[in-house]
């Protein structure tokens, strides 16, 4: 059972790598597809602009060029908006795909340790994202319109996957007899959850700033990919709902943990370093919602604590587990 989970989680890989190159294709044919749809307006333009007189007749003739152009074109266009469709449809197909790979993954590796996979910080990282990615196949049910985000999603994917393979990889060991409390699945699995949602809820965060900047009529580095996103008040109002769904799970998860360490260290707080940033990250998000909520905070200065709050949950996974030592150094690194 532990060869089987590795062998479908590192297909599940291959797949969200395959997910992510569709939805740069649907890109790309989006791009083409403007650029062709243009440049027949930009001819007819010319045409119309080209001196009379003797020139009339030649004035006519590129008028009627011009409407062979202006007939050609729009159904090349179609025809690649068609393809556009279909490689859009495909991501979604391989996105499916590779979430079923990876649920797959994370169930035999549970059956193969007789536990649930949480016990160390590869099969977290594991659970974390495919809760993400299944977050997201909600929200496309949904909002169809929000495929775009999509590229974003499985290129997160494709990182947190590819890296939890190569550098968390852990053979299945038996708990810590710390971990050995039905607390473990209370409090593992609502902070699981949450993290999941957080992961997701940075996607459309990052994508608000590209898109509100391109509406704002600024050229930056990712104007190609901005102007093909969704309209910037529904990607923030998406990060929203996901932070507000999340942060009260988010909210119960660290009271668990409190109880929890009660139980088995006889104190509810130490100021252990994953406790510490379980707490900063519990402030930031907080002070997203806050900000949120008054009218007097701009919508980017919001979405820029939404983002730094997942930077404080990446910490507590990955720089805590990695650079420090406590009661809570269970990575398995």
């Amino acid at each position: 059972m532990s060869a089987l989970s590795d062998q479908v989680v590192s297909i599940a890989t291959l797949v969200y790598l395959l997910a992510m190159i569709s939805h740069a294709v649907e890109y790309a044919l989006g791009n083409v597809r403007a650029r062709a749809v243009a440049a027949p307006a930009r001819e007819l333009v010319g045409a119309a602009a080209s001196p009379g007189g003797a020139a009339g007749g030649a004035l006519g003739g590129g008028v009627a060029a011009g409407g062979a152009v202006a007939t050609e074109v729009p159904s090349r266009a179609e025809r690649t908006a068609r393809r556009a469709e279909w490689a859009g449809r495909i991501a979604v197909g391989l996105t499916v795909l590779g979430a079923a790979l990876h649920l797959a993954g994370l169930v035999t590796r549970g059956l193969a340790a007789d536990r649930m996979p949480w016990g160390n910080m590869y099969e977290f990282v594991l659970t974390v994202s495919f809760i993400g990615v299944a977050a997201w196949l909600v929200v496309l049910v949904k909002w169809p319109f929000l495929r775009r985000l999509g590229l974003f999603l499985t290129l997160v994917m494709v990182l947190l996957v590819a890296t939890a393979e190569l550098v968390l990889y852990t053979p299945i060991v038996p708990l810590v007899p710390a971990l050995n409390s039905y607390w473990f699945i209370v409090h593992v699995s609502t902070i699981v959850f949450a993290s999941g949602l957080f992961l997701l809820g940075v996607v459309p965060a990052v994508a608000y700033l590209m898109r509100a900047g391109y509406e704002d009529g600024k050229r930056s580095f990712p104007y190609t990919l901005a102007r093909r996103l969704p309209a910037a008040a529904g990607l923030e109002r998406l990060t929203f709902v996901l932070h507000a769904f999340s942060f009260p799970i988010f909210t119960f998860a660290v009271i668990a943990g409190a109880i929890w360490a009660e139980a088995a260290w006889g104190r509810p707080w130490g100021w252990d370093p994953k406790e510490t940033w379980a707490f900063i990250s519990w402030v930031v998000y907080a002070g997203y919602l806050h900000a949120r909520a008054t009218p007097s905070v701009k919508r980017n200065v919001a979405a820029w604590l939404a983002i730094l709050g997942f930077l404080t949950v990446l910490m507590n996974l990955f720089g805590v587990n990695i650079f420090f030592e406590g009661l809570h150094s269970y990575g398995g690194l």
